[in-house]
This record gives C-alpha cells, structure tokens and sequence, in this order.
C-alpha cells in the first residue's frame, strides 16, 4: 500500500510532522518495501486552501492512507473525497509510523481532529 507521512524533511529517517496541510515534505511509502519518494509540499506556504492542495498533490500521487500527527476539516473532507483512509496523532520517524501501522498499531479516525469549533455564540439562543 502506498502510505503518504506528513514529513519535516524528504527522508524516511525524517520525523513527522504534525500539520498536513503546511507540512514541509510528503514522504510517499511503500508498506510493502519500505522504499519511498519524497516530495515538497508547495502547498505549504499558501494563505488560503493549504489542506485542500495538499490533499490533492497526496491524491494524484496514488496515496492510500495519510500518516500525520492533525488533520483539518477541509482537509480531512478532500483526502475522504478521494477516498484515502487517515491515520492521526502520530509522532516518530517516518520509518517508525510505517512500521506501526504495518503492525496495527495505529487506527483510522473518521472526523478531522484540528479545526473544529461552533464559532462564536452560535447555538446559545440568545435570540435578541
């Protein structure tokens, strides 16, 4: 399975990086062979719509499954879309969340884990 892990640098040995969307590097895994390919994330520096086109550049590269330590709602919702399965809340090398996952010891989510909130007084019924 071919597992894309948000990444501070484009190696394996590379620690993960905890945001997706403005992560610095795309680490592209094979679960299989552990062999990998690294790609920047030129989304990274966007002011607007960083998660959704990174999203995008994980999909067209044939990702799976993304590793990564947070996700937000958009996304989230554009990595869903393409049908690709997350996994949150790791941290370690790139080699290690692989291995991880490989044994089963992470587990998919099935809601964005960053990025949620009501706003402000929203459903407080003021009604004034």
């Amino acid at each position: 399975m071919k597992i894309c892990v948000s990444a501070t640098e484009g190696s394996i040995e590379a620690q993960v990086e905890p945001r997706f969307g403005r992560c610095p590097y795309f680490v592209l895994v094979d679960s299989e062979t552990m062999q990998f390919e690294a790609i920047p994330n030129f989304a990274s520096g966007a002011s607007g719509g960083a998660g959704i086109q990174a999203a995008q550049s994980v999909a067209n590269k044939g990702a799976k499954l993304v590793i990564t330590g947070n996700v937000g709602p958009n996304a989230y919702g554009a990595l869903s879309a393409a049908g690709i399965e997350i996994v949150t809340g790791a941290s370690g090398t790139v080699r290690e969340v692989v291995e991880k996952f490989n044994r089963g010891e992470l587990g998919k989510i099935n809601g964005p884990t960053v990025g949620e909130h009501s706003g402000m007084n929203r459903g407080k019924g003021r009604g004034l």
